[in-house]
């Protein structure tokens, strides 16, 4: 069971990564060069918003069904 979990913590981990390098990427390639947008001009915010976002689609919220034959 240790295991499994270890798995879940680091498939987390590596969304939360994958969302940040993201989000810093949705800055440098599409965010707002004027100034003007709160959040996307800004790359620490767009960072932070890419890295919750990634959490929350790492985040595993149902346990696996055993299937006993």
């Amino acid at each position: 069971m240790k295991l499994f979990n270890k798995i879940y913590i680091y498939r987390f981990l590596i969304f939360i990564i994958i969302g940040g390098v993201s989000g810093f990427a949705y800055y440098y390639f599409i965010g707002c060069k004027s100034g003007t947008c709160a959040i996307k001009s800004n790359p620490y915010y767009m960072t932070l918003w890419g890295m919750v976002l990634g959490g929350v689609l790492g985040y595993k919220t149902k346990k696996d069904k055993k299937i006993n034959n």
